[in-house]
């Protein structure tokens, strides 16, 4: 007698494995985080997705791509990075670190390349150490709080070469421990 299938469950299995497989896209630090299937952005033909920086002071998010639509948040932080995710006409959808999207303007954002230190550690996380060469053992520059912003010169697709924002230090980080960059990106090189 053949084993009796549950089609329901056969279904639910079926239309659900893939959403939860690209869930694991979302899971920041690991190799999962860097998109596999890349597609062109419909408006500038540039890869999506893709990191960007904000450019101004202000930048406003809003529910959908138009003024007419509320505004989520307001970020009030020049060189943040975010996630291009996708592209209608003048408008970017942008995911943040902590995986909050919306839309914003694309005037309001740069190809500058900044990043985040390790923001899935959360404000109180071990400390990532900043080195003076791309190596495990090379000497420690100083140590990072998690969040702390970066402006990235390069990555090699295991080592970031990057400057505190505001003029801090510079030095080399691990690539898996910035958000702003996928891992195995090469940058600059």
């Amino acid at each position: 007698m053949a084993p009796r299938v549950n089609r329901r469950a056969l279904l639910a299995t079926l239309l659900l494995a893939p959403l939860i497989g690209a869930a694991s896209l979302l899971a920041p630090g690991t190799a999962a985080a860097m998109p596999m299937l890349r597609h062109k952005g419909r408006v500038t033909g540039y890869p999506l997705p893709r990191f960007a920086s904000l450019k101004s002071d202000r930048v406003r998010m809003r529910a959908g791509p138009s003024t007419d639509y509320p505004v989520r948040f307001i970020y009030e932080a020049r060189g943040l990075p975010v996630e291009i995710i996708e592209e209608y006409d003048n408008w970017r959808q942008v995911r943040d670190s902590d995986g909050t999207s919306g839309w914003m303007s694309a005037v309001m954002l740069s190809g500058a390349r900044t990043g985040l230190v390790a923001p899935w550690r959360g404000s109180k996380g071990d400390l990532v150490m900043l080195r003076d060469r791309p190596l495990a053992t090379a000497a420690i520059t100083v140590q990072l709080q998690p969040r702390v912003r970066l402006k990235i010169s390069s990555c090699d697709g295991h080592w970031c070469s990057v400057s505190v924002d505001r003029g801090g230090p510079s030095g080399f980080v691990r690539q898996g421990l910035v958000w702003g960059v996928y891992p195995g990106e090469i940058i600059g090189n």
